[in-house]
């Protein structure tokens, strides 16, 4: 059994592991990277492999730093399963799908503005791409057990984080390798915890809060303080969020706040159609998280749902407070970049950052105090007050993420620690060396690793 790491090594973002078992070629995750430009160029080399070896896809979960160049495996050749959940396969065709589109619409801003260095500015794929990868998915059984070939098992168990959301379990000829996906909190809004662990040889675990805790605070109320003090000044409320997991978090938590009447009965705008598409998703899916009938009713007749462009450019002719959701996450595109480049400038405004933001993204350089932000080829000035709140963010902490290693039947023969940024990564490693013993790692990119 054989497995080189081709991404989420030193990094957050790019998820990529090849495994060699059993005569198979299986890839766990195809995930784009982002962040720094040096990570985002890797999305346009070639694949670091040939994708017309590989036998079969297993997909953790359906976040874009997971999934995201799985239509750049197709067409270039790759032409088996993509297996993963029910609930990821429906995700992933709203993300996919999204992604491409908003890669085109970039590349015609940039064409016609000129605002490109490349001529003419192309999209890293289509739509086409997207629709092409999407006819690969197949979705596990209800009872995550999987047989690739004779011998070779594969288990998928909740990992919690967002809706199907899974721990991938790869084995052999006795022996076994863990991919631990995106964890998810004991605690969170939404999503349930993260099913205990099956015992393996090797595991590789992820560390995006490797290197802290979350805050004891209640992120419902400190986002209610937030939207008060924004609305007392007749200030708009900017909120990016990724349109999987953290807007159904952010509109539960606004949904809560006006039940309690602990916020002014302000619009909650849902500005984007993935996260709309998203959020109906969640609702088919109801026995898979925590929110009750009556609270996903609640929450769908609270918000208005805006799909198009043009209602999207409405809301910035606006002139009373509201509370604004709009992707994505990282403030990385989407149009909460429009939002930023109007309520931005305005000191009367407010800018809500949930979660962890990658290095090299505009959201990491907002939540560092920066003064102005590039957005569109020129650099905006930011005067809105930027708060950044840890606790909706839908990743275990480090001590979620000791928990859930604790909670494996046995010691495994060594922990990779991936998916997190230098520091974070090495310091769960070195806290799973001194608090369980076991041998840790963090592995480099593109390291082969015999496990033998």
């Amino acid at each position: 059994m054989d497995l080189t790491f081709y991404g989420a090594t030193g990094t957050v973002t790019g998820s990529k592991s090849l495994v060699e078992v059993g005569g198979l070629r299986v890839l766990v995750d195809c995930g784009l990277f982002q962040g720094y430009k040096t990570l985002r160029e890797r999305n346009w080399a070639p694949l670091p492999f040939d994708p017309r070896t590989l036998d079969a896809v297993l997909l953790t979960h359906a976040h874009i730093d997971h999934s995201g160049t799985l239509p750049l495996l197709t067409r270039h050749g790759y032409k088996g399963p993509i297996w993963t959940t029910a609930a990821s396969a429906d995700l992933c065709e709203i993300l996919l799908q999204d992604t491409a589109n908003l890669q085109e619409e970039e590349a015609r801003y940039r064409n016609r503005h000129r605002a490109t260095k490349h001529h003419p500015a192309e999209p890293l794929y289509t739509v086409q791409d997207a629709q092409a990868c999407l006819k690969r998915l197949r979705a596990v059984p209800s009872n995550g057990q999987l047989e690739l070939a004779d011998g070779v098992q594969v288990q998928f168990t909740p990992a919690g984080h967002i809706l199907g959301a899974a721990s991938v379990h790869v084995a052999c000829e006795g022996r076994s390798v863990l991919f631990s996906g995106d964890l998810g909190r004991q605690d969170d809004l939404v999503m349930s915890p993260p099913a205990t662990p099956p015992g393996a040889d090797w595991v590789v675990v992820e560390s995006t809060y490797g290197d802290r805790l979350h805050p004891d605070v209640d992120p419902i109320e400190r986002l209610g303080d937030i939207v008060r003090r924004t609305v007392a000044r007749g200030g708009v409320v900017v909120v990016p969020a990724f349109a999987v997991g953290r807007t159904q978090g952010l509109l539960y938590a606004l949904y809560r706040l006006k039940q309690a009447r602990a916020i002014p009965d302000v619009p909650v705008v849902l500005d984007s159609p993935m996260g709309i598409a998203a959020t109906q998703v969640y609702e088919r899916h109801r026995d898979q998280h925590r929110l009750t009938h009556d609270e996903c009713v609640g929450i769908r007749e609270m918000t208005r749902f805006v799909r198009s462009v043009d209602e999207s450019k409405a809301l910035l002719q606006q002139r009373y407070p509201m509370v604004i959701v709009a992707g994505s996450g990282m403030v990385t595109g989407g149009r909460v970049l429009h939002h930023l480049l109007h309520y931005g400038p305005n000191a009367r405004n407010s800018v809500v950052l949930g979660g962890f933001q990658a290095g090299g993204t505009r959201g990491a350089a907002l939540a560092s105090g920066a003064t102005s932000i590039k957005l569109f080829g020129e650099y905006v000035p930011i005067r809105a007050e930027v708060q950044q709140i840890e606790g909706l963010s839908a990743h275990a902490d480090q001590r979620g993420l000791l928990d859930w290693l604790q909670a494996l039947p046995r010691a495994p023969h060594e922990v990779f620690v991936t998916h997190g940024e230098p520091q974070a990564a090495d310091t769960l490693r070195l806290r799973i060396r001194e608090t369980l013993g076991w041998k840790a790692r963090v592995p480099d990119y593109r390291e082969l690793v015999h496990m033998d």
